[in-house]
């Protein structure tokens, strides 16, 4: 059985890649881009210094920075309207997985015109929308190289998963210098969102042997290094490990599809405003706990990847020592409960049924190795209270 693997036809990594811009554009016989990224990256200079490369080649680029956390239906609208008011002939898409999830979808909205929920999975969005160059700042969601987007419906609070060719950027410049100013919380949530890419693409049921090497590789990459990189953001080794497992993470779960970690955690977002990366390490212990019995090899060849279990420990032993070390990560990186976090108990409780509805409709459990009913998941969520 074969495998289908998509992937940016230029994938450009190290220190620096973000000054590549122009030469790409120029690649791909674009001249009117517009940057799409937020009110930080804008105050951070970053979106000036793109400006700057690219004004060094005679080119311009306008500025749309009001792409926000969690991108709705509404806040994407703005860049749709400049999109085709503004005869623009791509995107350069700057930030974290929120601006560059929001020029995904304003780039096919722009072009071919609906609403988001005519685009939400099971559709299968295969045509093109303007080129996207993406250029990401944080080392987490590995959005560069995927061909997802999530956009919420904040009419419904649905976090509406939108898949297909049409979402993965043309162009993903990976430069971890983006990453060096980063501040700790950011690097904490995003480093173990992308820590839980690279461990549900490894034990989804639709893994592969392609997905299998990204994976484990990117896991190599984050395990030693999520630590140093939260309590020193100067540390330049660090950073660049932590952004290319991100990337790989990326690359192994464009390939494989999340699992139940993912689809638990898309209610929390859209019902509580709880940050992806954030919700994702909440769920990640209790949901690797629920999951191992399914999966005892893979998610012992996970610990060992991680560094946290050797060789000669047996499967059990190293699932052990996987668990220990992911709580130890979320203690260590100052992963609040739901309730630290300021969530109300018993809003939480009475929209348990439905958000464990919406967790199973998103498809992404379906993907575990072990398929929870909507009782189990309940009793998942209410551990994490």
């Amino acid at each position: 059985m074969s495998s289908q693997i998509i992937l940016p036809r230029i994938l450009q990594v190290g220190e620096g890649a973000s000054g590549a811009i122009p030469d790409v554009l120029e690649s791909l016989n674009c001249q009117k881009p517009l940057i799409i990224t937020d009110k930080m990256m804008v105050q951070l200079g970053y979106a000036e210094k793109i400006q700057q490369y690219l004004s060094a080649k005679g080119m311009s680029a306008d500025i749309f920075d009001d792409t926000v956390p969690e991108p709705t239906v509404s806040s994407i609208q703005a860049g749709v309207d400049k999109i085709r008011n503004g005869n623009y002939d791509s995107i350069i898409a700057l930030g974290g997985g929120s601006p560059i999830d929001s020029a995904k979808a304003i780039g096919i909205l722009g072009k071919f015109g609906g609403q988001m929920q005519d685009y939400k999975f099971p559709r299968i969005v295969n045509e093109s929308g303007l080129p996207i160059i993406a250029v990401p700042t944080t080392a987490g969601t590995g959005s560069e190289v995927t061909r997802f987007t999530i956009i919420t419906n904040e009419l419904t609070d649905e976090k509406m998963l939108c898949v297909g060719v049409g979402f993965m950027p043309v162009a993903a410049l990976v430069d971890y210098s983006l990453t060096l100013s980063l501040p700790a919380r950011t690097t904490a949530d995003t480093g173990i969102d992308a820590l839980t890419h690279a461990m549900e693409a490894y034990v989804s049921k639709k893994a592969n042997l392609y997905s299998d090497t990204q994976a484990l590789a990117a896991m190599r990459l984050i395990g030693p290094n999520l630590r140093t990189a939260y309590h020193d953001g100067s540390n330049k080794n660090a950073r660049e490990a932590m952004m290319l497992g991100s990337t790989l993470a990326g690359v192994a779960f464009s390939a494989a599809s999340v699992a139940l970690v993912h689809g638990m955690s898309r209610p929390i977002g859209a019902a509580f405003h709880v940050p992806h990366g954030l919700s994702n390490a909440m769920l990640l212990p209790a949901v690797t706990q629920y999951s191992i019995p399914a999966a005892e090899k893979r998610y012992a060849d996970c610990a060992r990847a991680m560094g946290v279990a050797t060789e000669q420990d047996s499967d059990q032993q190293a699932n052990q020592k996987l668990l220990q070390e992911l709580r130890a990560i979320n203690d260590e990186l100052q992963v609040p409960t739901l309730e630290q976090f300021g969530v109300e108990r018993q809003k939480f409780m009475d929209l348990l049924p439905l958000m464990s509805e919406q967790a199973l409709a998103s498809g992404s459990p379906g993907n575990n190795p072990r398929v929870p009913s909507t009782e189990e998941l309940i009793e998942i969520y209410q551990q994490l209270w």
